[in-house]
């Protein structure tokens, strides 16, 4: 009997010291490259564990007291590593190609989170960080809900828009009046889709410049834009006066709509708001 003990104490023990050292391994210093991981990681109630974000996570606003290790696309190494992180959650495209290499090679577990650009998508990102995080259940929650979400935004989109779908045109800059626009296999053609729209930019893929004869084509009934600082009467004014703009139904009619880039397309736990929100603004400007 007492060597029966001794067995299940010495178990006991070892059972004891994994789960001891499982914990030690968790990891809990994290650094979330991109807005939606960050997003997911404070929706999962794991924000506690992170040192240090992106500069496109913004959201919620108590991230900004974190320290910012640059924008996602170009990231220093030096950088990335002062905060002494023992895990890297980065989104797909984060770079450059280089920075990347070496964080791969320094020691700190680097794990990359496909960006797809679809309901689907934003699924897989929960269910993916909730994994790496060690919070299967609270991911499982979080998917649930937001499926229900994503389901109702985007049937009461569609049905909103049924009888008129507006042809919608995602505008990424207007430099040196070079107006550069969201073509397919984009975070902005899969928004306006799922918004109950139609993309008017369905011509090109990625985001390109397009023609003056291309956006007669085009011939947009809304212009979708992020919203950045500054003066926006003075950045609408300018828009409308570009000729290849004023020609268009959504250049007489002056219809334009902003909102804030991560939210628009960051394909996270909010896309749901981001698709209702676009899709009441599309109907506004209908009526207007």
């Amino acid at each position: 009997m007492n060597k029966i003990r001794l067995i299940w104490s010495v178990l006991a023990a070892l059972l004891s010291t994994q789960a001891v050292l499982a914990e030690n391994d968790s990891p809990k210093r994290i650094i979330a490259i991109g807005s939606s991981i960050t997003e997911i990681v404070y929706a999962l109630g794991q924000q506690d564990r992170l040192v240090g974000r992106d500069r496109t996570s913004t959201y919620p606003t108590e991230v900004l007291e974190l320290p910012d290790i640059g924008y996602r696309r170009s990231l220093s190494p030096e950088g990335v590593l002062s905060v002494e992180p023992d895990l890297i959650l980065a989104l797909e495209g984060s770079g450059p190609p280089d920075a990347i290499a070496v964080l791969q090679q320094a020691g700190v577990q680097y794990i990359t989170i496909k960006d797809e650009f679809s309901l689907d998508g934003v699924i897989e990102k929960i269910q993916t960080v909730g994994a790496v995080l060690g919070v299967d259940d609270a991911a499982e929650d979080l998917v649930t809900q937001t499926k229900r979400q994503l389901s109702q935004a985007q049937t009461a989109a569609h049905n909103a828009a049924a009888s008129d779908p507006k042809r919608v045109l995602f505008i990424l800059s207007t430099q040196d009046n070079r107006i550069t626009v969201g073509g397919v296999d984009t975070q902005a053609d899969s928004i306006i889709r799922l918004a109950g729209g139609v993309n008017a930019a369905d011509s090109v893929t990625g985001y390109k410049p397009l023609t003056p004869e291309a956006m007669a084509s085009a011939a947009p009934d809304v212009i979708l834009m992020m919203d950045r600082q500054g003066n926006h009467d003075t950045e609408d004014h300018a828009l409308f006066s570009l000729p290849s703009i004023k020609l268009t139904p959504a250049g007489r009619n002056k219809r334009l709509i902003r909102m804030q880039g991560a939210f628009l397309l960051g394909f996270g736990p909010r896309t749901a708001s981001a698709i209702s929100d676009l899709s009441a603004a599309l109907q506004d400007v209908g009526d207007s």
